[in-house]
């Protein structure tokens, strides 16, 4: 299946009062394990996340990405004219299968997205490179988007983006990252349930719960606030 809605919630059961535990953005694909009355057994393509999504309609069909969303957050026009209906608004690594294009929007699935939010979908560049423009985005557990994330899910979709395989939980990104020995840009630091990602030597980026965002701050001191506050070492620099 193919998601064709703006983002779709994963949950950890099939009960009204579930809680988020990741999103299905658009254009991502995945599979219906089994079908309940109110919910769908699904595993995501890219990273075999197991969750339940509430029913709707759902279609199936060829899909082949062209173009991947490249700006935090973009608007879905019903027109290519920035003063017509605002659709929907896509985040961060949507997949787009384009179909036409005109001086300065593209053609997808019926509607229209201004040319400079998205990218190829073979575009790559160094994985962290934009990771800034979620900075102050709200903290949000399960979350993936512009209007909520968490820690593992920010490191996933800069991977998704530069298409290479990240795990979406950060037990199973520890595991899946090799060992470096000292903190430099592009390390990620962990803790247990926790992870971050290094600008420079001295400052760090997560999406940290306590602070409700995404929030730069300096690495030594994090270190010893979620000590301090969490009663937690940090576990490996990977």
């Amino acid at each position: 299946m193919i998601n064709k809605y703006s983002c779709i919630n994963i949950y950890e059961n099939r009960r009204k009062n579930s809680k988020l535990s990741s999103q299905i953005l658009y254009g991502e694909k995945f599979s219906i394990i089994k079908k309940y009355k109110d919910f769908y057994k699904i595993k995501t393509d890219y990273d075999k996340y197991v969750g339940f999504i509430k029913k709707r309609k759902f279609e199936q069909f060829p899909f082949k990405p062209t173009h991947k969303v490249s700006s935090l957050k973009a608007n879905v026009f019903s027109k290519p004219i920035k003063s017509s209906k605002i659709k929907m608004k896509l985040s961060f690594t949507s997949l787009l299968q384009v179909k036409s294009s005109n001086k300065e929007f593209f053609n997808f699935d019926n509607y229209w997205i201004q040319k400079s939010d998205v990218v190829p979908i073979k575009y790559k560049e160094k994985i962290f490179k934009r990771i800034k423009i979620f900075r102050n985005v709200k903290y949000k557990w399960g979350g993936k988007k512009f209007d909520g994330i968490d820690c593992s899910g920010l490191v996933q979709l800069f991977y998704k983006f530069n298409n290479l395989f990240c795990p979406r939980d950060t037990g199973p990104q520890f595991r899946y990252f090799k060992k470096f020995k000292s903190i430099k840009k592009n390390v990620i630091i962990f803790w247990k349930g926790h992870v971050a990602v290094c600008l420079s030597r001295k400052k760090l980026i997560h999406a940290y719960g306590p602070k409700k965002k995404v929030i730069i701050m300096d690495i030594k001191k994090t270190i010893s606030l979620i000590k301090k506050t969490a009663k937690l070492e940090v576990i490996g620099i990977k």
